[in-house]
């Protein structure tokens, strides 16, 4: 059975944060959540991943906050979906913008889904917990994305 690759969650809100490993872990997923609370952070843990022999995964998917301390949600997304290592890494921006332009540049840099986080906390949990299944359960990705190419 191949390892399973991590989650990386790229978020904030310490609150959020709990929430979402809380949601993930009653999913019974038995893949690593990494942390990453910004943007830096985030691009620092994906070029790890993409550099060197002890490298880490790349992750299964990066559930990404649009509103990020030093670096922003997009502009993360942009240098991933730029870089040829991580281009058909999954993301999927979740947050609480219901901006349209916010939503519409996502969707021009490549985002694979967009998801406004719930007000409630019974929605909240339920869309965090379909998220992980469906990214790191169901969804197929391409041969050549479990390795980053170099």
């Amino acid at each position: 059975m191949a390892e399973l690759k991590p989650i990386l969650l790229v978020e904030d809100n310490p609150k959020d944060v709990e929430l979402t490993l809380e949601a993930l872990a009653k999913s019974q997923l038995a893949n690593d959540v990494v942390i990453a609370r910004d943007g830096v952070e985030a691009l620092d843990y994906l070029e790890k991943c993409c550099a060197g022999k002890d490298r880490p995964e790349l992750p299964a998917v990066v559930l990404l906050d649009l509103k990020l301390p030093k670096v922003d949600g997009i502009e993360v997304l942009e240098r991933v979906k730029r870089d040829p290592r991580t281009r058909q890494m999954p993301v999927v921006m979740l947050t609480s913008s219901r901006e349209e332009s916010d939503l519409v540049r996502s969707y021009q840099l490549g985002v694979n889904a967009f998801v406004v986080k719930p007000m409630g906390f019974a929605e909240f949990f339920q869309v965090i917990q379909e998220l992980g299944v469906f990214w790191a359960i169901i969804n197929e990705p391409p041969p050549n994305s479990r390795k980053p190419q170099r």
